[in-house]
Formats: C-alpha cells, structure tokens, sequence
C-alpha cells in the first residue's frame, strides 16, 4: 500500500512541477514583452522631434516683439 502512496504522490509533485513551470514561463513571456515594448518606446522618444521646444521659442519672440512695441508707444 505504501508503494502505491508513493507514486501517488511523485504523480502529484510531478504535476506540481508542471503548473509552476507553466506559470514561469508564461511570466517570463509578459516581461519579455514589457521589456521589448519600453525599448521600442524609449526608441521612439528619442527619434520624434520635439516640437514643443520649436513653438516655445515662437512664442518667445512673439511676447518679447509685443513688449518692444509698447516700449516704443510709451517713448513717443
């Protein structure tokens, strides 16, 4: 009877083993894409031109022009 036990419970362990493995692999499938997609995030970051930095210098000489002019109006 013990005998029987003893494989009852290898199959079990056996088993066991199975579902962990599963469970390995299929997290290290989701880090793999995580990490595949912060690379390409980061790829993209770094090739898109930042246009905000363009329109912030625009804006810059816009308001300055509009201070120099009502320096002008208040010389006159």
């Amino acid at each position: 009877m013990n005998r029987i036990e003893d494989l009852i419970t290898a199959l079990q362990k056996k088993e066991e083993e199975k579902n962990k493995n599963t469970v390995l692999w299929i997290l290290a499938i989701i880090g793999a894409v995580a990490a595949v997609a912060g690379i390409a995030y980061a790829v993209y970051r770094f090739f898109t031109p930042d246009y905000l930095e363009d329109f912030d210098e625009d804006f810059d000489e816009d308001f300055d022009d509009y201070f120099e002019d009502d320096d002008e109006d208040e010389d006159k």
